[in-house]
Parts: C-alpha cells; sequence; structure tokens
C-alpha cells in the first residue's frame, strides 16, 4: 500500500458512523520533514516548524509556552502522551500530532469532527505504523 492510501483511504475517511464528516487535513511525513504522502488540503509548512514539533517529543513542554505553528497557524498545545503525541486546539478545531519510530502522522480537523475523532483516527494509524515497523 503506498503511503498516499494511508491519507486518502484512512486519514481522510469518514468518521465511522458520520457519513461526510472526516478530518479536514491528513499528512504523514518522515521524521526528517520530507512528505511521504499528504491531503491536498495539508498546509504549506516551514522546515523549522517540524523541528520544533521534533524537539517537543524530545523534550515534552518545549511548545507549550509558545503554541505549536504549522503553515503559520498557531495551535495552544493541549494535553498529549509525552514523546509519542501532540495535541493542539485552535478556535473550534485542532490538530493531533503521532510520532512513530520513523514518521509523523498529522490530522487537522474542524467542526464538526471532535478532538476524540482526531485523537482516534490518526493515532490508530500511527500505532498500526509502529506495529509494521515503521
Amino acid at each position: 500500500m503506498s503511503w498516499q492510501t494511508y491519507v486518502d483511504d484512512h486519514l481522510m475517511a469518514d468518521i465511522e458512523g458520520q457519513q461526510g464528516n472526516h478530518l479536514a487535513a491528513a499528512a504523514i511525513l518522515g521524521n526528517d520533514g520530507s512528505v511521504w504522502a499528504q491531503s491536498t488540503t495539508f498546509p504549506k509548512f516551514k522546515p523549522e516548524e517540524i523541528t520544533n514539533i521534533m524537539k517537543d517529543f524530545d523534550e515534552p513542554g518545549h511548545l507549550a509556552p509558545t503554541g505549536l505553528f504549522l503553515g503559520g497557524a498557531k495551535y495552544m498545545v493541549i494535553q498529549g502522551e509525552p514523546g509519542a503525541v501532540i495535541r493542539g486546539k485552535k478556535g473550534s478545531g485542532g490538530i493531533t500530532i503521532k510520532k512513530t519510530n520513523q514518521a509523523l502522522i498529522f490530522g487537522i480537523y474542524e467542526e464538526p469532527v471532535t478532538p476524540g475523532q482526531c485523537n482516534m483516527v490518526v493515532e490508530k494509524i500511527g500505532d498500526y505504523l509502529v506495529d509494521q515497523g515503521y
């Protein structure tokens, strides 16, 4: 399965039981910031934004004082799982980032998708990739 298939058929798929509701954007990036696959709606990001995200995985709490930036959008960092998941909130939407051994799985949501639904979609794919050695 191609990386794009993971984005198109899994990350961007309709939320279970809610036809038409899906993440606003999603991507899979290598830990070096290289794009493996992304939705057409995924924001154009700056390399330093990915560097800061990676630093927060290594040093949990790094982003808390300044916020998480992606594509110039600022997200307030909320409780995640140190070293594994970063979650952010911006207005009625937000972001979930799951780190695997080799990749970062991004999910960005807007209402009516809930934070919990975004977490479930992103972390499920992330856990699967970890199990597959990625």
